[in-house]
């Protein structure tokens, strides 16, 4: 899900566990479920069709460009970057 598209649209230092990309990771707790509920919708619109959704495992952590950018259900303050593409490639 990471590398092919990585490959195919030639990003630089994206799609790959290696030093020297950027870290974009989501960590999952296979061994926690998570129900979406109307108290824990993260969506502006307050609005969800997975409403009632159960799920076997739950999002503890997620980075981006190596930096912590979700935990425990908050969001933390991001300074996005833009994709390079290799044009070359």
């Amino acid at each position: 899900m990471c590398h092919s598209p990585s490959i195919a649209y030639k990003l630089i230092g994206r799609g790959f566990i290696r030093e020297g990309y950027y870290a974009d990771l989501v960590l999952i707790n296979p061994n926690k479920a998570y129900k979406i509920t109307e108290s824990n919708i993260l969506y502006k619109c307050q609005w969800s069709p997975l409403l009632g959704t159960q799920f076997s495992h739950s999002i503890e952590k997620v980075f981006v460009n190596g930096t912590l950018s979700y935990e425990n259900g908050e969001f933390q303050e991001l300074n996005p970057m833009r994709l390079k593409f290799d044009k070359d490639r």
